[in-house]
């Protein structure tokens, strides 16, 4: 059991982003993500611990400025390898930025679905975050290995004063992001025989078409609430808030699927379509 016991949700939740030990996050986040699902845990208490400004993290990796790491061709092993430890280093952050607009926002007036949806989001991250690690380690490398860079959570600290800018930025740009790369690192890395690899990104894209489906149908509640113009929202939201451009091409079927249609992102893009 965990040292300090879970006694709330946004508790458990704020002791997850909290560890720095990533075998314990996983577990303090499945945890309570398992005893919400099953109605063993109240919302929040004033006894909550206060979140802290970043999440808890061992001493590697070292993290850089993006444009510091390296790209490297998919059909050589370490650059196999180093897709992968970013990728790791992706759904780490992901957990915690599910965690975070749990904890962050335990005091907003939504409904109680709305924690159940990013508790969900948050116990497959850490699911996907253990899939990508033992396959790096299967490869003879570890989490940690390689730089990484910071950029992920620099995007959530800017948002933490606003939840439809956080539902903005964090599902609609970064997780969307996910359904364009992914279909296509599954085909190159079948190609290069690395079978084990490719069925991994295809649970975790599988898996993020339902996250993003979580980001959008909350944010439309906010908008709805507001009476506010989803798509006009999303754009003036991520021109205050989103550093740099939306680059195509965008998996527009997938997408829509998830509640994100063209009429959000298109003219954000940095290329124009017809």
């Amino acid at each position: 059991m965990s040292q300090a016991p879970i006694k709330t949700l946004r508790a458990g939740a704020t002791l997850a982003i909290s560890a720095a030990d990533l075998d314990e996050k996983i577990r303090l986040t499945q945890e309570t993500a398992l005893r919400w699902q099953s109605r063993n845990l109240s919302l929040r208490s004033p006894l909550d611990p206060a979140l802290p400004d970043r999440p808890g993290r061992p001493e590697k990796p070292i993290l850089v400025p993006p444009k510091a790491t390296e790209k490297r061709s998919l059909h050589t092993l370490p650059g196999r390898i180093a897709m992968l430890h970013a990728l790791a280093h992706i759904e780490l952050n992901a957990v915690d930025l599910a965690l975070d607009i749990v904890a962050r926002f335990a005091s907003e007036p939504v409904p109680q679905s709305f924690f159940d949806g990013w508790m969900l989001v948050a116990f497959e991250e850490a699911k996907h975050f253990g899939l990508v690690r033992d396959r790096l380690r299967a490869l003879g490398a570890d989490y940690g290995d390689m730089p990484a860079h910071d950029g992920l959570w620099q995007a959530a600290h800017s948002t933490r004063n606003d939840l439809t800018a956080r539902l903005a930025v964090v599902p609609l740009i970064l997780e969307a992001r996910g359904l364009d790369v992914t279909p296509s690192l599954q085909v190159k890395m079948r190609e290069t025989g690395d079978i084990d690899s490719a069925d991994v990104l295809k649970i975790i894209y599988d898996d993020e078409k339902g996250h993003v489906a979580v980001g959008a149908k909350w944010f439309r509640f906010l908008c709805a609430r507001e009476k506010r113009d989803p798509a006009k929202t999303f754009q003036g939201l991520v021109r205050a808030n989103f550093r740099g451009t939306l680059k195509a091409p965008f998996n527009d079927i997938a997408r829509a699927e998830a509640g994100l249609t063209p009429s959000f992102y298109r003219s954000l893009s940095s290329i124009s379509h017809a």
